[in-house]
């Protein structure tokens, strides 16, 4: 009769862990805010949060404006219809290497595995941002799936054959 009533306690805290620790992960996901813009990192992070949270005007305001560059419907659309997609990757955010108009920041790409017992894999990717006419740092090039492999080559499609 002691084994049972211990039993019971040990499930019971056992589900109370569970509900505490659901809530406050999805309690954290939900208070995720915009940071600052003026670092390349915060600008990095901003874009990744806008795209999880599916602000595209926000994530397309943060891309450089450089020649071939996707129009906005175009980028918005390429999300749409998962031809880039995020859903299934994170980004860890790590050091930054400006140099004068320029900035590298070192990513790693976490891939969600497709498989029940498959590990996740890592992915050690760089963001490009560079400073624009007003000083603000924009993109212009992060890792797939946060950016289509066909953004901002406009140059290289038009250029014909040898």
């Amino acid at each position: 009769m002691k084994t049972d009533r211990f039993l019971i306690i040990i499930v019971c805290a056992i589900g109370l862990l569970v509900i505490a620790a659901l809530s406050l992960f999805f309690i954290q996901k939900r208070n995720q805010e915009y940071g600052s813009q003026d670092t390349p990192q915060g600008v990095v992070r901003n874009y990744v949060l806008a795209l999880e949270t599916r602000d595209y005007e926000r994530a397309y305001s943060l891309l450089s404006e450089a020649k071939g560059k996707p129009d906005f419907d175009r980028f918005r659309q390429d999300f749409l219809t998962r031809r880039v997609d995020p859903s299934r990757a994170a980004i860890l955010i790590q050091k930054d290497w400006p140099s004068g108009e320029d900035s590298l920041v070192d990513l790693v790409v976490v891939y969600a595995s497709s498989g029940l017992f498959e590990d996740s894999y890592r992915q050690y990717e760089q963001a490009l941002l560079v400073h624009n006419a007003a000083g603000e740092w924009k993109l212009a090039q992060m890792p797939y799936p946060y950016w289509g492999y066909d953004w901002y080559q406009a140059d290289a499609q038009k250029k014909p054959s040898p």
